[in-house]
């Protein structure tokens, strides 16, 4: 008996292609994620120390771990994180690379600003969260040391929960501030429009507090830190809309009205 290897079918082909270019990206993408871990891995101990800065600055010199194995998983979570942070370039790089070739010029060019203002933004984000909120919370919190009733209390911060903290402090602010990547992604595509937006205005004031008060911890001045932020940015989506939906409104009238020269002519 003699086996036939199947053909592919041609309508097949192309998905085939594009499965085998996507397993290279992704490949690509794991490679420099993996490299980067290692490497991290290295300066483990500096990354964390520039991690505890803020709970320096605020006043505390000590952290403990209460598991044997617990500073070990604390330093592969903080190469991971870092791993992250550094190969991004790279993932987004891959990522872009995939979906490019499948978009019109005119699409390239309008979804691009959008790809370079994503790490823009969620670095500033951080940054923000890093510089001024966790120090900020960081020194109220262990205002609550002292003496009370006759007993000393003292704060004695665990490095995992410590560790665990700085990243919803940073994965908080770094996403929230990509609101008005998100607004105008969906006001390109003509899902929503900038009437609407400014008629959900009040909705969009609960929505900043509701994802403060979820995404940071149980504090007032978190969350008030969060909250401002993200209804200052909603504010200044909503003006880049103005200008954009008026530039493509004057470019309209133009078309037409070139249009209609044209066909007078």
């Amino acid at each position: 008996m003699v086996f036939k290897i199947p053909e592919i079918d041609e309508t097949q082909a192309p998905l085939l292609d594009h499965l085998i270019e996507l397993r290279a990206r992704l490949l690509r993408a794991f490679t420099a994620l993996l490299l980067a871990f290692f490497v991290c891995l290295y300066f483990a101990k500096p990354i964390l120390g520039f991690l505890v800065q803020p709970l320096l600055d605020a006043g505390q010199t000590k952290l403990i771990f209460t598991k044997l194995y617990g500073q070990f998983f604390v330093e592969l979570k903080v190469a991971l994180w870092a791993a992250f942070f550094v190969s991004f370039p790279v993932i987004a790089n891959q990522l872009w690379a995939f979906v490019a070739p499948g978009l019109y010029a005119k699409e390239k060019k309008a979804f691009l600003p959008f790809l370079l203002a994503t790490p823009v933004l969620f670095i500033g984000g951080g940054a923000l969260a890093y510089y001024v909120v966790m120090p900020t919370a960081f020194h109220w919190f262990l205002g609550f040391e002292g003496t009370q009733g006759g007993v000393e209390i003292e704060a004695l911060p665990n490095s995992e929960d410590y560790l665990g903290l700085v990243m919803q402090f940073i994965l908080a602010f770094g996403l929230s501030f990509l609101l008005p990547v998100l607004l105008l992604l969906l006001n390109t595509a003509g899902i929503v429009s900038r009437a609407q937006l400014v008629g959900a205005r009040r909705y969009m004031i609960v929505f900043a507090f509701v994802i403060a008060a979820i995404a940071t911890p149980p504090d007032v001045i978190s969350q008030l830190m969060l909250a401002i932020p993200l209804i200052l940015l909603f504010e200044g989506a909503l003006a880049v809309m103005y200008f954009t939906e008026r530039k493509a409104a004057e470019e309209a009238k133009e078309e037409a009205a070139e249009a209609a020269t044209s066909v007078s002519e």
